[in-house]
């Protein structure tokens, strides 16, 4: 090749890489970090874990719960709560599959049959359903996020989160010393324009069905589920994905000084913590006794990244799905105390069932 040849075919790549750094797309960038830092991966959890927050069918095979079995040991994840039980034949099903084989490292959660909602003695029927279901061996109460959104009367009206109509489930919850674990609205970001000033605009742009309507505005459906825990104080409420406060701890700090039942779990929000090490730090430490740990989808690979967050003082590391945070992540680097508390302590004192021995004091 003659050396006017070799330059063109030179300058052919360099423009044909100025051309696909013009015309790249924000979906496309992945821009690998230059910082150089100290690194601690946390394959292993350093105590024992319950996760109250997994979602597994009732009907999986012996051989897929052994698998899952190893995996847990390898991450040091003690006992994975189902919260997918469902109700009546199915429930007991479900408890016999998890639970009967695997006793001690199983919990397993009920949740309602909103079918006949309309009817005037729905609720007494429900909450008799209910108490069917902690007689074959549920150990809590599930809400999923379609309760307040779009969980309908015949008529189209929406059913709120506070409805009184519930009251005798939660009544049950109340005498049986039921944990509810309620996933209400999603996070603020998905009510608001879909726009260059959303932080949530990457996820929505790829995920676009995760956008929500205007009505019912995010404050709504957390006024009322707020109301709910005010109503049943001897109900002990579990709001998942810390209540979609974690970008708000002065916020969600408040709450829990209002209302003693309230806990919330960390699962698919290690994002938040992950991005204030400092005051991220303190308020755990401040509420250790109000945070479960939770993972929400079950994925192996994931656990590891909580681990690092909570364990290690580690600086400016990768999340695990871009989407959710386009930011890095920082360690808390919290005493073993707290750690003991989020990772089960407080998961043995408020769900019944669940066996203690085998966890350190």
């Amino acid at each position: 090749m003659t050396k006017v040849r070799a330059r063109t075919a030179v300058l052919t790549l360099v423009l044909a890489g100025l051309a696909s750094a013009q015309t790249l797309t924000i979906e496309e960038y992945e821009p690998e970090s230059t910082l150089v830092t100290a690194e601690h991966p946390v394959p292993r959890a350093k105590f024992p874990v319950i996760d109250v927050h997994s979602h597994h069918r009732g009907n999986t095979s012996a051989e897929a719960l052994q698998k899952i079995i190893g995996e847990m040991d390898e991450l040091n994840l003690r006992v994975l709560v189902n919260l997918s039980g469902r109700y009546g034949e199915q429930l007991a099903s479900t408890v016999k599959n998890f639970r009967g084989r695997h006793p001690d490292r199983f919990a397993v959660f009920a949740n309602l049959d909103f079918t006949g909602i309309d009817d005037p003695d729905w609720g007494e029927r429900a909450a008799k359903q209910l108490s069917e279901d902690v007689k074959a061996g549920a150990q809590g109460l599930k809400f999923f996020k379609n309760f307040g959104m779009s969980t309908k009367y015949s008529d189209g009206r929406r059913v709120p989160v506070d409805d009184p109509k519930l009251d005798p489930i939660f009544e049950v919850c109340a005498r049986e010393g039921l944990p509810v674990l309620i996933h209400v609205a999603e996070p603020a970001e998905f009510f608001e324009p879909h726009d260059r000033f959303n932080e949530r605009w990457l996820e929505l742009k790829l995920r676009p069905r995760r956008k929500r309507p205007a009505e019912p505005s995010f404050e709504k459906l957390i006024g009322e589920r707020d109301r709910l825990a005010e109503r049943h104080p001897k109900v002990n409420f579990i709001y998942a994905h810390m209540g979609w406060h974690g970008n708000d701890l002065g916020r969600l700090g408040k709450l829990f000084d209002r209302l003693p039942n309230v806990y919330v779990d960390v699962a698919a929000v290690i994002y938040e913590l992950g991005r204030v090490p400092f005051s991220g730090h303190d308020f755990v430490v401040k509420y250790a006794d109000r945070i479960l740990f939770g993972k929400d989808s079950y994925a192996p690979s994931e656990f590891p990244y909580y681990w690092r967050v909570f364990e290690t003082r580690d600086e400016y590391f990768d999340y695990y799905r871009r989407y959710h945070a386009h930011w890095q992540m920082y360690g808390l680097g919290l005493p073993d105390d707290v750690l003991k508390k989020i990772y089960y302590k407080n998961a043995l004192r408020l769900i019944p069932g669940i066996p203690a021995e085998g966890f350190p004091e």
